[in-house]
C-alpha cells in the first residue's frame, strides 16, 4: 500500500479523552473513531489489525478441531427465558421489541442459541465430541464504557461451546481449550496467564481467565512469579491425546495464579516471598466447563450408548479479539507509538523515500515495494511529498516492526537503512540485501 492513497488519519496531539495508552494511541494513529460511548468504527489501519487476529483464532482453532458457525446478532428472548437467564442477566443486556412487540435482545453471549442449534440437529452420542464457536460483534451495556476497546460496549468476540458425553470429556474439551489459547496468545506476541478465576454469570466450577500484566488492568492479580517463566514455544501438540492435554493444563496451572475473586491469602503465603507478586491484568479470554446446566433447562440430549437419553455436558469459551488490540499496545509500546509483534502487524515493513520526487530514490523504493510485495509481504511505502522528520514521527506512531529508509546518499553508496522499531538498531544493507532480510524474519513467525 502507498501511504499517499491510504486512509490514515493520524492526530498530532494526544485526545482528551483517552485515559489509557491503549486508546491514546488507537485514536493518535487512526486506528479507530468513536461513534457514541463505548462504540467504534474501525478505520483501515485497526480493521487490518482486527482482521490478523481473526485468522490467527480462526487457524488455531481448526488445529484443535472446533467447527466454525455464524449466528445472529440479535436473539429471541424466549431461549433466554428457557435457561432462566433472561431475567438474571441484569441491565447489561441490551433488551428490544421487533415491530411485532417480541421481545429481542443484542447478543452478550450464545450458550442459549447454540443449544438450541444443537438439540435441533444431534441426537446420538455417536454425534460427539462437538465444539462449534463463532467470532462475531456482542453487545453489553456497560455503566461506564471507558478505556476505548478494553471496556466498550460494542465488542468482537470469539465464543465457542463444546458439547461431550459425560464430564471427563467436557474437561478433555477445556483442556484443549487452554492448549490453543495458549498456542494463539504467544502467536500474537503475548504472555496470557491462565488464572483461576469466577464464572460470573456464565456458571459453572471450573473456568480459568487468560490474563495479560498491565497497570492498566482491571483486575487485580495475584501469583507466583515462575509462571512468567514458562512459554509454550513451537511444541506440537495432538489434540486427541488426553494425557498430553492434561499435562500441558498441569504445566501452566499448577502454579499460584488468582484474580481477586478467587484469591486465597493463606495458599498465596505459602509461595516463597521472593516470587509472590500482586499486579493488575488485563482479561482477554476465558474457558468455562459448566456440566449440563444448560442442556437440562433447554432439553438438549442425546441418546446414550445404553439407549436412553442423557444430557450433554457443555463449556463455553471466549476470546476478546477486538480488546486483544488494546492488551497488545498496552504491553507493546514506547512514548513515540505502538510497537507491533511481527504476529499481528498491519503491514510488514514500512519504506519512508527521504526525497520524493528523486528519480533515483523514486526508483529504489518502487523497487524494494514490489520485490517486498512479490515475496507475499504487505510493505507501506511513505510516498507522500513530506519532510523526513513527519514520515518517521508517523512510522513510529503506527508501529511498524521494520523499517527501510532510502535517500540518495546511501544509494550512491548503494545502501539503505533498514531499522528495527523495538530497539531502534539501524544496519545499511544493499536493497536486496534489506529486502531478504525482511523475509527472513517473517519466515520465522509463520
Amino acid at each position: 500500500m502507498r501511504l499517499s492513497r491510504y486512509f490514515l488519519p493520524v492526530l498530532k496531539e494526544n485526545p482528551s479523552e483517552a485515559q489509557i495508552v491503549s486508546h491514546r494511541l488507537m485514536l493518535r494513529a487512526g486506528m479507530i473513531k468513536q461513534a457514541a460511548a463505548g462504540i467504534y468504527s474501525w478505520l483501515p489501519l485497526g480493521f487490518k489489525v482486527l482482521r490478523k487476529l481473526e485468522n490467527i483464532v480462526h487457524e488455531e482453532q481448526a488445529r484443535a478441531g472446533h467447527i466454525a458457525i455464524q449466528m445472529p446478532i440479535l436473539q429471541s428472548a424466549d431461549l433466554w427465558r428457557e435457561s432462566g437467564r433472561y431475567d438474571d442477566y441484569g441491565q447489561e443486556m441490551l433488551r428490544m421489541q421487533d415491530r411485532h412487540g417480541r421481545d429481542m435482545l443484542y447478543t452478550p453471549t450464545a450458550e442459549e442459541l447454540v443449544t438450541d442449534i444443537f438439540r435441533g440437529h444431534v441426537s446420538s452420542y455417536k454425534d460427539l465430541p462437538l465444539t462449534l464457536y463463532q467470532i462475531q460483534w456482542k453487545f453489553r451495556d456497560e455503566i461506564r464504557p471507558r478505556f476505548g476497546v478494553m471496556r466498550g460496549r460494542e465488542f468482537y468476540m470469539k465464543d465457542g461451546y463444546n458439547f461431550d458425553l459425560n464430564k471427563e470429556d467436557a474437561l478433555h474439551a477445556y483442556n484443549r481449550h487452554l492448549v490453543s489459547y495458549l498456542r494463539t496468545y504467544e502467536r500474537m506476541g503475548l504472555q496470557a496467564i491462565p488464572m483461576r478465576a469466577d464464572s460470573g454469570p456464565i456458571g459453572g466450577d471450573d473456568t480459568h481467565e487468560f490474563l495479560v500484566l498491565a497497570d492498566t488492568g482491571e483486575s487485580e492479580v495475584f501469583y507466583d512469579s515462575a509462571v512468567t517463566d514458562l512459554t509454550f514455544g513451537d511444541r506440537q501438540i495432538d489434540y486427541d491425546n488426553r494425557e498430553q492435554c492434561q499435562a500441558i493444563l498441569e504445566e501452566f496451572t499448577s502454579k499460584y495464579a488468582r484474580t481477586d475473586e478467587t484469591h486465597d491469602e493463606a495458599l498465596f503465603n505459602e509461595i516463597p516471598e521472593e516470587r509472590r507478586r500482586v499486579a493488575r491484568g488485563i482479561e482477554v479470554g476465558q474457558i468455562f466447563y459448566f456440566g449440563t446446566k444448560y442442556s437440562e433447562a433447554m432439553g438438549a440430549t442425546v441418546q446414550g450408548p445404553d439407549g436412553k437419553p442423557v444430557p450433554v455436558h457443555m463449556g463455553s469459551h471466549g476470546i476478546g479479539v477486538s480488546r486483544l488490540i488494546g492488551a497488545i499496545i498496552e504491553a507493546s509500546h514506547d512514548d513515540k507509538g505502538i510497537i507491533w509483534p511481527e504476529g499481528v502487524t498491519p503491514f510488514h515493513c514500512g519504506i519512508v523515500n527521504l526525497k520524493q520526487g528523486d528519480d533515483e530514490a523514486d526508483a529504489a523504493c518502487d523497487k524494494i515495494y514490489g520485490a517486498l510485495t512479490a515475496l507475499g509481504l504487505e510493505p507501506l511505502y511513505d510516498d507522500r511529498n513530506e519532510r523526513a522528520g513527519g514520515k518517521f514521527a508517523t512510522m513510529d506512531l503506527i508501529g511498524l516492526p521494520w523499517r527501510i529508509t532510502v535517500g540518495p546518499r546511501g544509494l550512491k553508496n548503494g545502501v539503505v537503512e533498514l531499522t528495527c522499531r523495538r530497539t531502534g538498531e539501524s544496519e545499511e544493507l544493499s536493497p536486496e540485501a534489506a529486502v531478504t532480510k525482511v523475509a527472513e524474519i517473517y519466515e520465522q513467525t509463520v
